[in-house]
């Protein structure tokens, strides 16, 4: 018995050797296209090795569709007016916490303005709305009656139409990234709307609280 021990013990070396000489031509795999990628599968589906080249044209498509398109031509001129209503504050405003909400506004939404109409460009899209699109179907949006009232207002009671309507313009906003969010499929979009989102809420709780 103790004789066989060596040869039991090579033989067990044997194995292993042979073991770690499968090892790399498996991490490689498959095909010995690279290093392998784990790619998890749909519910109820097993996960995929894939080799690197693979995965990366598996990975998803995130070409503009006409919900992200619409977003940012509709977007564009719901910044617009909301811009058209800050620049009103400096003559009419009475309140410090107004204006300097004004100029957080106009610093915010004019490069996003820009950013958005560089995106069109980028798909070769136009910047107005197109069909059934425009200021009747954007929520939030203040009619010309309401800007009129607006531009006549002065003092306290410019103040409180202001933020009124301005609440009312960023709820409108948040419903259209939202939306966006749901039914587009470009990640710039969807990132622009999650900047649209947490940024006006928190303007919204600002203007609650001023009122």
């Amino acid at each position: 018995m103790i004789v066989a021990v060596p040869a039991l013990v090579a033989a067990l070396a044997l194995g292993v050797t042979g073991c770690d000489s499968d090892g790399p031509a498996k991490a490689d795999s498959p095909a010995s296209g690279g290093p392998s990628v784990i790619a998890p599968g749909k519910p109820g589906e097993a996960a995929e090795t894939l080799s690197a080249k693979d995965a990366e044209r598996r990975a998803p498509d995130d070409s503009p569709n006409s919900a992200d398109v619409g977003y940012a031509q509709m977007m564009i001129q719901h910044h617009e007016q909301a811009l058209t209503m800050t620049r009103l504050v400096p003559k009419r405003a009475e309140s410090g916490k107004v204006k300097r909400l004004a100029e957080r506004i106009s610093a915010a939404q004019a490069p996003e303005i820009e950013v958005m109409r560089g995106w069109l460009k980028k798909y070769g899209k136009s910047e107005s709305p197109t069909g059934h699109q425009g200021h009747g179907t954007m929520p939030g949006m203040a009619t010309e009656a309401q800007l009129k009232s607006l531009r006549a207002a002065h003092g306290a009671a410019f103040d409180e139409l202001f933020l009124k309507l301005m609440i009312t313009h960023h709820q409108g906003a948040v419903t259209m990234a939202t939306e966006v969010k749901s039914d587009g499929n470009n990640v710039q979009v969807e990132e622009m709307a999650d900047d649209v989102i947490a940024q006006q809420t928190a303007e919204i709780g600002r203007m609650r609280d001023m009122g």
